[in-house]
């Protein structure tokens, strides 16, 4: 892989150059590889045929996630979340010990992995939230929550330049990553001003299915606006607004 210098930038395949365009800039690459056929059948690509078996089974697993804390990351999520979270998927996979090598899954994986997982590391919870918070799944109730005591928000949250009001919010998330179907339920503050006055406690329910034996996840998250004349905007488009799994309970 090259990268294009140079005033005009190519796009396509001249001979066996083919150019093409990413977030890292323009880049060149020549044709080659091994052919798809024997990929598919020869006994030396077996290992090959596993991998891609269990990275397409994290890439899917990693989408279902995605949609269904869609509401929350249209917000909050960076370009590169993608592969991100199918890089971390791979290593839930990866530890599942009942299966054999291709057949392994998320179901039978370690799904505690995702704990911490940041879906905007452009503006992550970790260093931005600094209120303690108690984030519970209860798996029997379905409820899963999270509860902040009273604290002062110039003080315990790290806004960007420019923060004049900011909201928290959380998802809880049950998760069958076999069907690709999920049940999933938000909750979110007012929009509050980001100043050295105290708030009132912040508790939040999310519930899902009662007695659940699907993966069951608690997000939580902080969304930045600026007010200009009264009305309230999306911090630069909600480029810093973090979001993470702070809670996963895997079966």
């Amino acid at each position: 892989m090259a990268r294009q210098k140079g005033i005009i930038k190519l796009k396509g395949t001249i001979g066996d150059i083919t150019f093409y365009k990413t977030q890292d800039g323009h880049l060149a690459r020549e044709k080659g590889g091994i052919d798809a056929n024997r990929i598919a059948s020869d006994p030396a690509f077996q290992r090959t045929r596993e991998n891609g078996s269990e990275f397409g089974r994290a890439g899917k697993a990693g989408k279902v996630l995605r949609t269904a804390l869609r509401a929350q990351l249209l917000n909050s999520a960076d370009g590169r979340l993608v592969s991100r979270l199918t890089q971390q998927m791979v290593k839930v996979i990866q530890a599942d010990l009942i299966n054999e090598r291709g057949l392994r899954n998320v179901i039978d994986g370690e799904a505690e992995l995702l704990a911490g997982f940041e879906f905007n590391i452009r503006g992550k919870l970790g260093t931005s939230l600094f209120a303690p918070f108690v984030g519970t799944i209860d798996r029997v109730t379905g409820e899963i929550t999270v509860d902040l005591a009273s604290f002062i928000p110039s003080n315990m949250i790290a806004a960007p330049s420019g923060t004049t009001h900011y909201k928290i919010i959380s998802a809880g998330a049950e998760i069958d990553f076999e069907a690709e179907t999920f049940v999933v339920a938000g909750s979110e503050t007012a929009i509050l001003p980001w100043d050295a006055v105290a708030t009132a406690a912040i508790a939040h329910v999310n519930s899902v299915t009662p007695a659940s034996t699907k993966p069951l996840f608690l997000a939580l998250g902080i969304e930045f606006y600026q007010q200009v004349n009264g009305q309230m905007y999306s911090l630069k488009n909600g480029a810093f607004n973090p979001l993470a799994l702070v809670q996963v309970s895997g079966l």
